[in-house]
């Protein structure tokens, strides 16, 4: 698969072990040049930057505040001005920060994990969508969540952002179609990534995933990456299960 001449972003991608630190190397593995994000974590998107740079491809790193519509489109704009138009979407940025019951939620923190990891989603569509249509070529990718597929015990918001990402997924994909734009999500399951989960809760997801291990971050990033290639072409508005059997009834 070669995405030679493709430009791809990867929001929320700083993180040293993270899934889209690896999406973002497997982008540039196959030939794209790659833009890296962060907020808190700008060094670490630096550090991917680099990491890039030595495949042989180009790559910036750009401090964004996924949760605010104006700092996405300037820091998109930065993009394009730096590498191009981007080709290849990736929306990656989430936050899982807390496990609480809904009646004890508060509405601050609902309404800021889904800024963070859905309304970041239509922001960066937005900022990168007149340009796939007028070059008649994109990739979007949405990461989701076994959260946003099952739901989860105190990730009302966190699930439901998810939830929100395959809808969004689809929505691309039905009004992409015309202008050679396919729109996917991938769900994921547990992954080996410096997110906070419990070990209890690790434990137990443990006992049910079939290959009984979390994914390694490069095999979710393989199948981003595929998604993201022209052999793809023909797949959108498609949920891809990366849940290690997570969702399956074994007894």
């Amino acid at each position: 698969m070669s995405l030679e001449g493709k430009v791809a972003f990867v929001s929320g991608s700083s993180r040293p072990h993270g899934i889209g630190r690896a999406i973002a190397l497997a982008l540039g593995r196959d030939g794209a040049d790659v833009a890296v994000s962060g907020w808190g974590h700008i060094e670490g998107a630096e550090a991917v930057a680099e990491e890039i740079k030595k495949l042989g491809r180009k790559s910036i790193a750009v401090k964004i505040d996924v949760r605010d519509a104006q700092d996405v489109q300037k820091g998109l704009a930065k993009v394009k001005e730096g590498l191009g138009a981007v080709s290849i979407l990736v929306n990656n940025a989430a936050q899982m920060g807390h496990f609480v019951p809904i009646y004890k939620a508060t509405v601050e923190e609902f309404d800021n994990e889904v800024k963070i990891c859905l309304n970041s989603a239509f922001y960066c569509i937005k900022a990168v969508w007149a340009d796939m249509c007028e070059n008649k070529w994109g990739r979007v990718v949405n990461i989701s969540s076994v959260a946003g597929a099952l739901g989860g015990y105190g990730q009302a918001s966190y699930g439901a952002s998810k939830a929100g990402l395959i809808n969004l997924a689809k929505t691309v994909a039905i009004e992409g179609a015309r202008f050679n734009i396919t729109g996917n999500a991938v769900i994921v399951g547990v992954a080996k990534t410096d997110a906070p989960l419990v070990d209890e809760a690790k434990e137990r997801l443990g006992k049910r995933l079939l290959w009984r291990r979390p994914a390694d971050p490069e095999e979710i990033a393989n199948a981003v990456a595929y998604l993201a290639s022209e052999e793809a072409k023909y797949m959108t508005g498609a949920t891809m299960n990366m849940m290690g059997g997570l969702d399956l009834f074994v007894v």
